[in-house]
């Protein structure tokens, strides 16, 4: 099994910080945001390789950092240049699975998230339920849901409708940019995009998935720190300490 991660973004909005640097390799709490996801992973022993997708602009950045990693880590340079001219994270994951014909199930995760909980729970739930899953977490406003994917699901935590950036959500449920698809359902990326599902956000592959084959939605177990902007990146990286264990949470 490998772990995809999205990392070809430029993070404008962390300017002047992130103009020539990528915003994964930022440090946060002594190491950098792709060091904590990619040691966590790696701990589980599940995961057997790693392919970060950058950008042009910032691959060399990746490159040199992989070096640095006793695991397996390849950098997929995506050609591109300008926020402008961005392929978009489901063409990025679709570039990615064809250059290293991967057939077998994908852990996808965005590069640029801080989190105080393990991943390798979810990859055990994914596997339990033998399904394509994401998460989900209760976010009441309804401005911030107009701004990521949103679910329904019923009692047994299967989708019943995903929508991405929807101006009118039909429940609370948001979900991160964490994917655990099946070698089967890899196979369907083309599939998807020909059909027209979005290519910009890594959920709109999820969300036409989920209305082809079922797909369940994990409650998250912990909390996600968006560093979004600079202000919020300062209050992260003086204050995070890394993943807590369940038994350490109040």
């Amino acid at each position: 099994m490998k772990c995809l991660i999205l990392a070809a973004g430029y993070a404008t909005r962390l300017y002047p910080l992130t103009e020539n640097f990528p915003k994964p390799l930022l440090e946060v709490g002594g190491k950098t945001i792709l060091d904590w996801l990619v040691d966590d992973i790696a701990s589980g022993g599940v995961v057997d390789g790693f392919i970060v997708v950058s950008n042009h602009k910032f691959a060399g950045h990746f490159s040199k950092w992989a070096q640095t990693k006793e695991v397996p880590v390849e950098v997929v340079d995506d050609g591109t240049t300008t926020n402008e001219t961005r392929l978009g994270a489901v063409k990025d994951i679709q570039l990615a699975v064809e250059k290293n014909a991967l057939d077998e199930d994908l852990l996808i995760i965005a590069g640029d998230n801080v989190l105080d909980f393990s991943l390798n729970r979810f990859v055990e739930y994914a596997r339990s339920v033998r399904t394509s899953c994401l998460m989900r977490y209760f976010e009441p406003s309804k401005e911030k849901l107009t701004k990521c994917a949103v679910v329904e699901t019923d009692s047994h935590d299967r989708i019943i409708s995903m929508e991405e950036k929807p101006a009118e959500p039909r429940a609370h449920w948001c979900c991160p940019p964490f994917y655990y698809y099946t070698a089967s359902d890899v196979r369907l990326i083309g599939k998807g995009i020909i059909a027209g599902c979005g290519t910009d956000a890594p959920g709109s592959f999820a969300a036409w998935l989920s209305a082809q084959v079922p797909v369940h939605a994990m409650l998250m177990p912990g909390r996600r720190y968006d560093v979004g902007t600079l202000e919020s990146y300062q209050e992260i990286s003086s204050n995070y300490r890394g993943i807590v264990s369940p038994d350490d949470r109040n």
